[in-house]
């Protein structure tokens, strides 16, 4: 295997194109008049632009050339085409997936033919990827680490060009340009309770109306596989969109065209409709659905969900007391819940709280684990080297020892067991266990043959929302070692903290890349929240960390515990 000079080359250049056009605007070329606002149009104009095959380009270069194009959807990958034939063109289909690779710098290209052999006829190049991650057609991102090839056929087009006459469907981006040209977007379904929404994080391309490509979605889509199990959607399966567009007026209002079908759902269907497609839409820009049957309206109200705490502070243990640490550094009793943890001589090592702060699973030094409320604690599980204990919006506490990852339980605060089928596949050990804030998903870090794995589960739940099994396991990540903790940010990322080879705190998010940034020295714990700004971080001195801009600052001293709330 090759990799050329000349293709490095070509990649700084595109590095620096790609530069020029994320700032949305042309650096040549007269004015033109943009979109009204809610107006459709083919494609956005901040999308970065690729260059058009060279003049006389050997194999390597057409396929790289090619690879390069993927870059830019405008009018259905057009630039990207003029490097087929015009028999592959038409058959070419780019949206059936996304191979990503690290680096532009790391393909490696093996012609069968030299660029300056002007005898030949077809030719070969075979490329080899470092891929971490795809994206299929239904937008869901998957990790997929390891070398990948792809074998690219040539032959010599009118008037001499190369021109690439077989290959696989789907397009190839390194991870820096995939967020240029591909979109985040959370497709939201209800719990089976009706009181939760659970995002499906999707990606697709940059283009103008991608109203209408979540709309579709949403409404004739279905679930990721993995999420399936624990999530419904509120549109009956007759209901259907109609036209190809889905206008937004001035004031970001959707008006959202529906099959005659829809007007025999109840007046609750047709709530719980728009609110899971306007929650979908959200990150589109849509404030509001209005729903249109054969050009009239569709009267649709919206329900209330079971939204998480806000603010609830940082909970803490200290050698005086339980509560919520003030800025001032003075703890706060949490009402029903301070006098009764008061009361536990024995030395505590986690505890996690309900959003209602009702309810408290805590774990003694022991491993022991009690259901603690007002006047009231409970063992509910006493089995050895249990991981730290989660509880879920339901009140259910989740327990699993750590070399007995397939034994997940989960239990009422009146020590009533429910044993939960988990398959966790090659897996020896468990070391990390949360249920997220909308109880749909669990995340876990599980370890074999000393490879350690950040994965997630949905959570199928039966009778009163008891947790049944789990569903299929989807890998997030391969880590580079054990898990230090691990925490819920918002609703779609999930945080891990760990301390080799170096003090680290890693946001991967279910269904997209990962970032990762230091964390403090000494880092023992970690507690989730909505945002980023709202982690903590307690280190072995007893400090707490909160994020400052892009720095930690302390915030509490001499903790003992840092407390964490249910689904974070």
């Amino acid at each position: 295997m090759r990799l050329r000079t000349g293709i490095r080359l070509l990649a700084i250049a595109v590095a620096g194109l790609l530069l020029a056009g994320c700032t949305g605007l042309p650096t040549s070329g007269p004015p033109n008049a943009g979109l009204t606002v809610g107006e459709d149009g083919e494609e956005p104009d901040f999308t970065p632009i690729a260059p058009d095959p060279e003049p006389g380009a050997g194999p390597e270069r057409i396929v790289a050339g090619f690879l390069e194009a993927s870059m830019t959807p405008a009018n259905n990958w057009e630039i990207a085409r003029k490097f087929l034939t015009e028999d592959f063109s038409r058959e070419w289909d780019p949206e059936v997936g996304v191979a990503i690779d690290s680096s532009v710098l790391k393909r490696e290209f093996d012609p069968s033919v030299e660029a300056d052999d002007e005898a030949a006829t077809t030719a070969e190049v075979n490329v080899q990827l470092d891929q971490i991650a795809s994206v299929d057609a239904d937008g869901a991102y998957s990790a997929a680490t390891g070398q990948a090839k792809a074998t690219y056929r040539l032959v010599r087009a009118e008037g001499g060009e190369w021109r690439i006459s077989e290959a696989k469907d789907g397009i190839t981006l390194d991870i820096e340009t995939f967020a240029k040209v591909y979109e985040k977007f959370s497709l939201k379904y209800f719990d089976p309770s009706w009181s939760h929404l659970v995002p499906d994080v999707r990606w697709y391309p940059r283009r103008a109306a991608m109203a209408t490509t979540i709309t579709r979605a949403v409404i004739s889509g279905t679930p990721t596989d993995w999420l399936a199990p624990a999530v419904q959607t509120a549109f009956p399966a007759d209901v259907a969109l109609v036209g190809d567009a889905v206008p937004i007026d001035a004031d970001q209002v959707a008006s959202v065209s529906l099959t005659r079908s829809a007007l025999s759902a109840s007046s609750a269907v047709l709530a719980r409709m728009r609110t899971q497609l306007e929650a979908s839409l959200a990150g589109a820009g849509v404030a509001e659905v209005r729903f249109v049957v054969d050009g009239s309206p569709l009267s649709a109200d919206t329900v209330s969900l079971d939204e998480s705490i806000v603010d609830p502070g940082v909970l803490v243990l200290t050698d005086e007391t339980f509560g919520t640490a003030g800025a001032g550094g003075d703890i706060a009793p949490v009402t029903g819940l301070t006098a009764q943890i008061d009361k536990i001589s024995s030395p505590i090592q986690a505890m996690d709280i309900s959003r209602d702060a009702l309810l408290a699973a805590v774990q003694q030094g022991d491993g022991r684990v009690f259901a603690v409320s007002d006047g009231t604690a409970n063992e509910v599980d006493s089995r050895s080297n249990l991981v730290t204990p989660s509880l879920d919006p339901f009140g259910f506490i989740w327990t699993v020892p750590r070399h007995e990852p397939g034994e997940v339980k989960a239990w009422e605060a009146r020590v009533v067991e429910h044993n939960v089928v988990a398959d966790w596949p090659e897996t020896d050990s468990i070391s990390h266990l949360r249920v997220s804030a909308d109880g749909a998903r669990v995340a876990g870090v599980v370890a074999s043959g000393g490879q350690h794995r950040l994965v997630v589960a949905s959570v199928v739940r039966g009778e009163g929302s008891a947790p049944v099994e789990l569903g299929d396991v989807q890998e997030i990540a391969l880590l580079s070692g054990p898990a230090d903790g691990i925490a819920w940010i918002g609703a779609d990322s999930i945080a891990v903290l760990s301390s080799a080879p170096g003090t680290a705190l890693t946001t991967y998010m279910v269904g997209g890349p990962a970032a990762v940034s230091p964390a403090p020295e000494g880092a023992t714990s970690l507690a989730g929240a909505k945002t980023t700004t709202g982690l903590r971080v307690l280190t072995s001195d007893g400090a707490v960390y909160a994020l400052r801009g892009s720095s930690w600052q302390s915030s509490v001293q001499d903790v003992l515990v840092l407390g964490t709330r249910a689904g974070y």
